[in-house]
């Protein structure tokens, strides 16, 4: 027992050193601009809201002539391809849901007999409104083709299909809807990550970083007191842009305060360790800030904030597995905007777990072993 009493009195000083440190140091809050060339390469490859591939599924009751022409036609562009044939509508949730489809289209039972009775037929279009984006110009590539649809049915008469939509878990189809969630994690990091990664650099260039490791403070201690505070303020930080979000814009969040913060923990504990690695590696703090701002640039492009990861190239969409920033975001929204519990997001808790076990022992290991 007095081990521990005298281990957690040591972490509480260390860490309280570390605070001060990080809070009264303007330096410490320094922002960079990432060089031109990175921003450039990235938003030519990644940032891309042209609509190349566009999953969805069919729910066509009426299996008519009518139906199955409209069917080819919106097969037939290259952009949208079938993903699944569905036989009933409660079938439409599930490939909604788990985002293997962007929209459902459903046509009614009477779809053919309406159009040969010169009547208006609605058919239902169910997109994904997490990607509000993405689903507005895909919308749009629909809106298109029954247009001409109904061009070539009766070119002297009005509109005989029309298309009733309907967006998932963000109605009206809002940018900020999607864009704020995801803003509570991408927030998080660039402050954690740079908090962290001028930790130990800055005590490095002031000449106090080798006298603290020969102080009676383990490794562990020290990893843990460099750890500590950048996790908090990063906590803060979302916490920050989560009550913008629900008081000020007014974003209803559907899940559970619980489960959206044991996501950010994880999320944040993995930027601590990366951005720790960083600093260990840093022989003063003006290295430390470029290779941060170096690798924030394409984490956030890569971490489908702003783009969706599947338009991405394939090599891209493979580099993406290593970004902590990518399954946080996904961890948000779904949380944020779909409800979803511990359990659902425990596929993207485990690679933060496993960037967190690397990347934490690994600054350790730097720690003394250096190897600039």
């Amino acid at each position: 027992m007095n081990w521990l009493m005298a281990f957690v009195y040591r972490l509480i000083n260390i860490c309280s050193k570390e605070l001060l440190a990080v809070l009264k140091d303007p330096s410490s809050r320094v922002i960079l601009v990432v060089p031109p060339l990175m921003q450039s390469l990235l938003f030519g490859y990644a940032a891309s809201y042209d609509l190349t591939d566009a999953p969805y599924a069919v729910l066509d009751q009426s299996n008519s002539l009518h139906s199955r022409e409209l069917i080819a036609r919106i097969d037939g562009t290259g952009v949208f391809h079938r993903i699944a044939t569905l036989h009933s509508s409660d079938q439409i949730a599930a490939v909604i849901g788990n985002g293997e489809a962007l929209l459902a289209i459903q046509i009614p039972a009477d779809f053919d007999a309406r159009l040969n009775l010169q009547q208006v037929s609605p058919i239902q279009m169910i997109l994904d409104g997490r990607n509000s984006a993405t689903a507005n110009t895909a919308a749009g590539h629909i809106g298109a083709i029954v247009a001409s649809y109904n061009q070539r049915l009766d070119p002297d008469s009005g509109p005989l299909i029309q298309v009733v939509s309907r967006a998932w878990f963000n109605d009206n189809l809002q940018t900020r809807w999607i864009i704020l969630p995801g803003m509570i994690a991408a927030l998080s990091m660039i402050q954690t990550m740079m908090l962290t990664a001028l930790s130990v650099a800055r005590e490095r260039e002031q000449g106090t970083f080798d006298q603290l490791l020969v102080t009676p403070h383990t490794p562990l201690e020290i990893l843990i007191s460099k750890a500590v505070p950048s996790i908090l303020i990063g906590l803060v930080q979302s916490t920050l842009v989560l009550l913008v979000s629900l008081f000020w814009f007014q974003i209803p969040m559907a899940g559970s305060l619980a489960t959206l913060y044991a996501g950010l923990l994880m999320f944040t504990i993995a930027s601590v360790g990366i951005g720790l690695s960083i600093s260990a590696l840093s022989a003063n703090m003006q290295q430390a800030m470029l290779y941060t701002f170096v690798l924030i640039m394409p984490l956030m492009l890569l971490s489908g904030l702003a783009t969706p990861v599947e338009n991405m190239p394939d090599i891209l969409q493979t580099a993406t597995y290593l970004n902590p920033l990518r399954f946080s975001i996904h961890l948000v929204r779904e949380v944020y905007l779909e409800g979803a519990q511990l359990a659902d997001v425990v596929p993207d808790l485990i690679p933060l777990i496993i960037i967190s076990v690397v990347t934490l022992p690994l600054a350790a290991w730097l720690f003394r072993h250096r190897l600039v």
